[in-house]
């Protein structure tokens, strides 16, 4: 096998040291190295040695792509594409241009682009197998409360304080004539580009709010339908000129023209012209004394704060809920201070439960408008150490994940006996996780 995969290496006239041998597949010391790069760059710790952990962990990727391949696991082109495009985008925001994003790595973009679809294609294969192998994992009241009861107290983790909060928004009235003139500054911005009297993307550049992609001259990346608003996304998939502009399209976020840059299958890459009408102190203040009037009927007893929230609340995802705000990041309605909107994290810090604040201004993090909010602290937990009580869904997740790596380290150990396992001799001496010498030859 390793005979296989050297003579593959002499045929192509490539000189690379190889320092182990998984079935007919080798891993160079080259590739190694790059992942060690990779690692350093974006700061990811590397618990022990790196030459010896990234190749044992390259070699037990290559045992889930064997079986994926076993399995014939079909890869999602659409979604590999489009977290590629994401990371390219990634790269050129933090080292600042795309000439830098080559020199950096050294290779042109369509190189890295094809290289980082291959990462991304093999990370999902392996995904899939992981996921097939632990699909039926899950946690009974019984298991975690066996699996807490066999944790020591050093083994639980800290949860740092936590509050649950609920709010109200009220987005300000802009006046019509705002809402014109940014319209017409976008037809402007389109008649200039239709006649060719300048380019979409240094207009994106001077003039869009979205600055996200005005440093890429508008630009988006390649993206599926379900990832764009749907309104842009109608209007983008319905370009078929690269030359002519959208009209105005209006969406959550505000309103923008869009210029097609290409069309793959199911997703498409664009330019954008994001303009927000702005918001005068005038709408500010009147927008702040309506929800300061609506704080004191609450006060006074006359309404609750769960009625008005369903009455009068514009923020969406809460409203229905009695202003309850979810964590979306971990689908509780629980919060760390970090992961609060930055002013709703100063204000509930020096509130009590039960107390409302008086009303601010915010901006909606999804949308980036400014809108007038008022929150009620419902509780407070302070920092301790995880217990069943108060930390159930920590706990079972934390069970599972357990489960789950037994799972997985046992089908491992099972498939290195049915592949070949070479280890050159400058890279054996190490505490590897898995017996790799004893299998290999």
């Amino acid at each position: 096998m390793a005979a296989l995969a050297l003579a593959a290496l002499a045929q192509n006239n490539v000189a690379e040291e190889v320092a182990w041998v998984i079935g007919n597949e080798p891993i160079f010391k080259s590739d190694i190295e790059e992942q060690y790069q990779q690692a350093l760059y974006e700061r990811v710790a590397i618990e022990g040695n790196p030459y010896c952990v990234i190749p044992e962990q390259m070699a037990v990727d290559k045992l889930f792509l064997d079986q994926a391949r076993i399995d014939t696991v079909e890869v999602q082109a659409s979604t590999i594409s489009a977290e590629v495009e994401s990371r390219i985008n990634f790269f050129i925001a933090n080292l600042g241009s795309k000439e830098k994003v080559e020199e950096y790595f050294r290779m042109p973009l369509p190189r890295l682009r094809e290289k980082l679809n291959e990462v991304y294609s093999d990370q999902y294969c392996i995904q899939q197998v992981q996921q097939e192998l632990t699909k039926n994992v899950k946690a009974t009241p019984a298991d975690v409360r066996k699996y807490f009861n066999g944790l020591s107290r050093d083994s639980l983790p800290f949860i740092p304080m936590q509050v649950e909060a609920q709010i109200i928004t009220i987005n300000p009235v802009i006046p019509q004539q705002e809402i014109d003139e940014v319209k017409s500054r976008l037809r402007d911005y389109a008649q200039q580009v239709t006649s060719g009297e300048r380019e979409f993307s240094t207009l994106a550049i001077l003039y869009s709010d979205d600055q996200a992609t005005a440093v890429y001259g508008g630009e988006t990346g390649f993206q599926s339908r379900s990832v764009l608003l749907p309104e842009y996304a109608t209007a983008a998939f319905n370009l078929n000129d690269n030359k002519r502009v959208s009209n105005v399209v209006e969406t959550d976020d505000g309103f923008h023209i869009i210029q097609l840059i290409e069309k793959r299958g199911d997703r498409i890459n664009t330019r954008h012209i994001l303009l927000r009408p702005k918001v005068s102190d005038k709408d500010l203040t009147d927008a702040l004394a309506r929800l300061d009037s609506v704080r004191s009927d609450i006060l006074a007893g006359k309404n609750t704060f769960e009625q008005m929230a369903l009455y009068i609340s514009q923020d969406k995802d809460s409203r229905n809920s009695g202003g309850n705000m979810l964590n979306e990041k971990n689908h509780s309605s629980r919060f760390e201070m970090a992961d609060l909107p930055a002013e709703v994290g100063k204000k509930v810090n020096t509130m009590q439960p039960g107390d409302i604040s008086e009303p601010f201004v915010m901006i909606n993090p999804k949308t980036r408008r400014e809108q007038v909010a008022m929150v009620k602290l419902v509780k407070r937990i302070d920092g301790h150490k995880a217990d069943l009580a108060d930390d159930y869904m920590i706990i079972k997740d934390m069970c599972e994940a357990s489960e789950k790596e037994r799972i997985i380290h046992d089908w491992v150990e099972k498939k290195q006996q049915s592949v070949y396992v070479y280890i050159e001799e400058g890279w054996r001496n190490c505490d590897f996780k898995y017996d790799w010498l004893k299998r290999g030859k």
